[in-house]
């Protein structure tokens, strides 16, 4: 093997629990892992990340990564973690939606690397030859009903409710496994810590239906990360306007950087060794150097560069960073003035309609209801921040409420508004 993937996960804080014997199995031979995903959108987001960068580092040690993707298990939807049912989603959106995220593990996983190449597999394709009678004969016959309630997934939702078809969902997880297990000699599943309990409901289906002994734990193995929390304890991942998606047409590859940038010091450290593939001794060189200089955000923008470079390419990470400093440059103006337009086009430029603008009788107008409640969300919060001289218009300071908009338009189109020292907004004018 290329490396130990266990020592590797020990010390990027990544291991949350495994079934013994796991070291001896992936030091013995080439094994092949799988981690499943929900296609229940066009796009991973970055809570996906972390599930990525193990199949990535088990890839790195030498073994074999498969991706699946639930098309089956994507019409049912897990429990784990959830207070309500989802929607149900059409076969054809799923399938659309698996396109996406092949193509999202594609910019991470190496599929073209021989006998150890990653793979992506849809468990609707095996899930549709089965009959609900055949289903129960093949997997529900092994699992007792004892043994599915005693999962925190259903324990957890019994006071509010769990629908058959929910409380179904481990076995069609469970079956997957031992699917993967008979077909492809997939020894080993991964997750979240909240998918211990699916997870191992696939191991113990494998042992039953193959007939292992009691003491018998070499068969097949689990192992989870922990789910990624902030210092404070509260779930990382979302921006104030939602998921963080990999795609660049959900979330913008310039609000993707920012997202990262704009991590605290007390949660970059962790972020570096789960996101990114920066050795030890790199990491700890960089912290130190932080240490020494928190406000130059050293640790931030080695985070930023790397996730966005490997999300969407060097080229677009690379404008995105330029673009990022011009607006807070003290000669922003003639920044954007000169910049190119590959670069100005990764700015977060909102559009303000000429009929918004035509209802707009002053700045009061523009900086709310004129940009749809972007900057400000009323009229009153308008007057407020420019009253506190927290508002900008192409870098200088208006304090009139009632300010006429006929300002200087940057390249003949644009308006660059400030609200405070970290929020700028460009409006495009039509």
């Amino acid at each position: 093997m290329q490396g130990n993937f266990i020592e590797e996960l020990r010390w990027r804080g990544m291991l949350h629990d495994m079934i013994p014997g796991l070291e001896e199995q992936l030091a013995k031979e080439m094994t092949t892992a799988y981690i499943g995903f929900d296609p229940t959108a066009p796009s991973l987001h970055i809570g996906n990340l972390a599930a990525i960068m193990l199949l990535k580092h088990f890839q790195l040690a030498g073994h074999k990564p498969i991706a699946l993707v639930g098309g089956a298990t994507g019409m049912i939807g897990d429990p784990s973690g959830k207070n309500a049912e989802r929607e149900f989603l059409s076969e054809q959106t799923l399938r659309d939606n698996q396109v996406g995220i092949q193509k999202q593990l594609e910019k991470f996983l190496d599929f073209h690397s021989g006998a150890n190449s990653a793979e992506v597999v849809n468990n609707y394709d095996w899930f549709k030859e089965f009959s609900f009678l055949g289903f129960l004969r093949e997997a529900g016959k092994f699992l007792t009903v004892n043994y599915m309630m005693s999962k925190d997934s259903v324990k957890n939702r019994l006071e509010t409710g769990l629908s058959f078809t929910e409380f179904s969902y481990q076995l069609l997880q469970g079956y997957d496994f031992y699917h993967l297990y008979k077909t492809k000699n997939v020894r080993l599943q991964m997750g979240g810590s909240d998918q211990w309990g699916n997870i191992t409901t696939g191991t113990e289906m494998i042992r039953r239906k193959e007939g292992a002994g009691e003491d018998e734990t070499d068969r097949a193995f689990a192992l989870t990360t922990p789910l990624v929390t902030k210092a404070d304890g509260t779930k990382f991942g979302k921006s104030e306007s939602g998921n963080v998606w990999l795609d660049a047409s959900k979330t913008s590859p310039y609000e993707f950087y920012q997202f990262w940038l704009n991590t605290a010091d007390a949660d970059v450290p962790r972020l570096l060794r789960v996101f990114t593939l920066f050795s030890q001794t790199e990491i700890e060189a960089m912290e130190a150097e932080h240490a020494e200089a928190p406000h130059l955000r050293i640790l931030q923008k080695a985070l930023g560069k790397e996730v966005t470079t490997r999300v969407h390419g060097a080229q677009i990470c690379e404008e995105v960073i330029e673009a990022s400093g011009i607006l807070f440059a003290k000669d922003a103006i003639e920044q954007l003035e000169a910049a190119s337009e590959s670069v100005f086009q990764q700015l977060p430029i909102y559009q303000v309609s000429s009929e918004a603008m035509a209802e707009c009788q002053n700045l009061t107008d523009l900086i709310s209801v004129g940009c749809n409640n972007l900057i400000c969300s009323s009229k009153g919060e308008a007057r407020k921040a420019i009253q506190g001289n927290a508002i900008s218009v192409n870098k200088v300071k208006v304090n009139n409420p009632q300010a006429n908009i006929d300002f200087p338009l940057l390249r003949q189109k644009y308006l660059l508004i400030g609200n405070g020292k970290q929020k700028n907004y460009i409006l495009a004018i039509k």
